[in-house]
C-alpha cells in the first residue's frame, strides 16, 4: 500500500483497521495517523500500537492519501461537514459506516472526491471477518485494490454493487450477532440436559466453528454437508425435526430480512 493511512475513529473497528495493517506489515506505525474525540481511545491507540495520534481531523487530513470514516451513521453529517472544505482532491475516501449511501458521501465532499464503501463485520476484530467494498463512481482499480489489501488484512473481501449492501448489511454485517445467539442456544441445550456450562459452551463454540471451516474448506453445498452427518432414524434428524418444526429456517430468514430493511431506514435517517 503506498501512502499513509488516517483513521477517523478508533472504535472496535477502527483499532481492527489499524491492527491488520500493521500485522500484516501493509504498513508501519509512523504511516498511519488516527483521531477521536476520545483522548482515552487515542493515548491507548499511541501506547499499544505506537500510530500517531491528533485531535482534529483537519491535522490528519495534512497528512495522509487514504482517509478511512469508522463512525456511527449518526455522526457522519457532522464529520462529512467539518471535512469538505479541508480535503485535498488527491485524498481516497474510504467510509464503513452502515447505511450510509455513496451519494451522500460524495454530496459531503469536494467535487471527484474518490469514496469507497464499505461494510466489515464483527470477526473482523480477529482478523477473521468479511468485507464488502463498493467503488463510487470515480473510483480507480487502483483504489479498489488498496482498499482490497486493507481489509483482506482482517479476513477476505468480496465486491459488491451498492444497491446489495444493506442486504450484505443484514447478513454478514449482523449475521454474526444472530450465529452468538444460535451458539448460546446450543450450550443451553447442552445444560438442560445436564452438561456443566463451561463445557456444553466450549463444545458449542468449537462445533459452530468446525463446521464453518468444513463449508469454507470441502467447497461443498451446505445441504450436502448436512446429509452428510444425518443418518436415517438417528438422533441428528431428531433434532433437525424440531428445528424445522419451530421455523428455525424462516426465522432466520426472516432476520436477515429485518436486518436489511433497517439498514435501509438508516440511509434515510441519515
Amino acid at each position: 500500500m503506498a501512502g499513509r493511512l488516517g483513521i477517523i475513529g478508533t472504535g472496535n473497528m477502527g483499532e481492527a483497521i489499524t491492527r491488520g495493517v500493521l500485522q500484516s506489515a501493509l504498513l508501519k506505525a509512523e504511516d498511519i495517523l488516527v483521531t477521536d474525540v476520545s483522548i482515552h481511545r487515542l493515548e491507548h491507540m499511541r501506547s499499544q500500537y505506537q500510530v500517531k495520534t491528533v485531535t482534529e481531523p483537519a491535522r490528519l487530513v495534512e497528512e495522509v492519501e487514504t482517509i478511512i470514516l469508522a463512525v456511527k451513521p449518526q455522526s457522519m453529517d457532522t464529520l462529512l461537514s467539518a471535512l469538505k472544505d479541508l480535503l485535498r482532491s488527491d485524498v481516497l475516501i474510504v467510509s464503513i459506516a452502515a447505511g450510509v449511501s455513496l451519494e451522500k458521501i460524495a454530496r459531503g465532499m469536494p467535487p471527484g472526491t474518490r469514496v469507497v464503501r464499505v461494510m466489515p463485520n464483527n470477526p473482523a476484530l480477529y482478523m477473521k471477518g468479511i468485507a464488502a467494498l463498493c467503488p463510487g463512481k470515480t473510483a480507480t482499480g487502483d483504489d479498489m485494490k488498496t482498499v482490497s489489501s486493507i481489509f483482506e488484512a482482517l479476513g477476505r473481501v468480496v465486491v459488491v454493487e451498492e444497491k446489495m449492501m444493506d442486504a450484505v448489511t443484514g447478513l454478514s454485517g449482523s449475521g454474526p450477532a444472530y450465529v452468538y445467539l444460535f451458539i448460546e442456544a446450543l450450550s443451553d441445550g447442552g445444560v438442560r440436559m445436564g452438561l456443566p456450562r463451561d463445557v456444553a459452551t466450549e463444545l458449542a463454540v468449537q462445533t459452530v466453528l468446525g463446521s464453518a471451516v468444513v463449508a469454507a474448506e470441502s467447497r461443498k453445498h451446505v445441504a450436502l454437508l448436512k446429509e452428510m452427518v444425518t443418518s436415517p432414524g438417528g438422533t441428528t434428524i431428531a433434532g433437525l425435526h424440531e428445528l424445522e418444526r419451530g421455523a428455525f429456517r424462516g426465522v432466520v430468514i426472516n432476520a436477515v430480512e429485518a436486518a436489511t430493511k433497517r439498514s435501509r431506514e438508516l440511509g434515510k435517517e441519515y
